[in-house]
This record gives structure tokens, sequence and C-alpha cells, in this order.
């Protein structure tokens, strides 16, 4: 299994609308986007997957914080492996945010805990196609934990998203 921290990104920064200038470490003060944007300063290194290292929202916008979502189905069923608990999970989050009149562009924020590191590459694939169309992709966090409420879960993932 490859170690996930040699998987290239799927997405470029450059091809997300990031902020590619530096102007975040400047510590200048900019008027603020009319839509969302993302921040890679210079100073740092890449992400090395995709998702960006911050995402700056412009003043007045709705709010939709999801609680972790884990895989179980509308009919109680848990899919079996990484890679389809994250796409239910995502599933999931799509739903969530329709309710409240949102889409996976509005995302800024992805929180997902996998049980052991090789839920890693599963994980990764179904976050990358679930983003595949968004344009500013969110900040992202992934973390290793020993387990769930029910042992049959390898994954938890939360969202948090804003909109006009």
């Amino acid at each position: 299994m490859p170690d996930p921290q040699d998987e290239k990104p799927a997405h470029s920064p450059a091809s997300h609308g990031a902020a590619t200038s530096g102007q975040a470490a400047s510590g200048s003060v900019a008027e603020p986007p009319a839509e969302k944007r993302a921040l890679a300063p210079d100073a740092i290194a890449p992400p090395f997957g995709a998702y960006s290292h911050g995402v700056l929202m412009p003043p007045g916008m709705r709010m939709i914080r999801t609680s972790g979502q884990l895989a179980l189905s509308a009919d109680g069923k848990v899919p079996k492996g990484a890679e389809a608990q994250a796409a239910l999970c995502f599933d999931n989050i799509a739903r969530i945010l329709a309710a409240g009149g949102m889409t996976p562009a509005h995302i800024v924020h992805l929180t997902a805990w996998v049980t052991a590191r090789e839920h890693m590459c599963g994980y990764m694939r179904a976050r990358d196609a679930f983003l595949s169309n968004v344009p500013v992709l969110p900040a992202s966090t992934l973390l290793v934990v020993s387990g769930f409420s029910w042992p049959e879960f390898v994954i938890e993932i939360e969202a948090m998203a804003f909109a006009p």
C-alpha cells in the first residue's frame, strides 16, 4: 500500500483559484473577497492532497456545520470498506447541505477520522470524487482514531459550509 503522504495532489492549488501570491503572509489588509478563495502562501509547502491550506470567506455568509457523518444508510446498512463508507458519508453531507440550500461547492472545511492508516487512501479517493467539480477546494483535516460507536464503522466525516 502506498504511503498516503506520497500521494500527489489530484488538484493543484492554481487550478482551483488558490491565492499563491503570499498575500496572507504579508500582513497587509485587503478588501474582503466577493466569493470564497483558497489561501496558499508561497512561504509554506503546497497541500499534498485535494484540499486548500485555508479558505477566506467574505462577510455576511450563512453557515452549515454538519455533525460527524457515519456510513449508515437510511435503511440501516453499513457498507464494507473505507471508500464505500466515505462515499456514503459524502452523500449524506450533500443531502444535509441541499436541505439548507447549499452544495459541495460551499464547503470550506472537512474533518475526517479513519480507524487505521490503510483506510486513508479509500477516503482520499472518495473525497477526490466528491470534490471533483468544486472550484475552490476546502481546507481539510484527516485523523487516525481507535474506533467509533459501532465496530463496523471505519470512517466519519463532518463538513463546514458557507453561502450567501
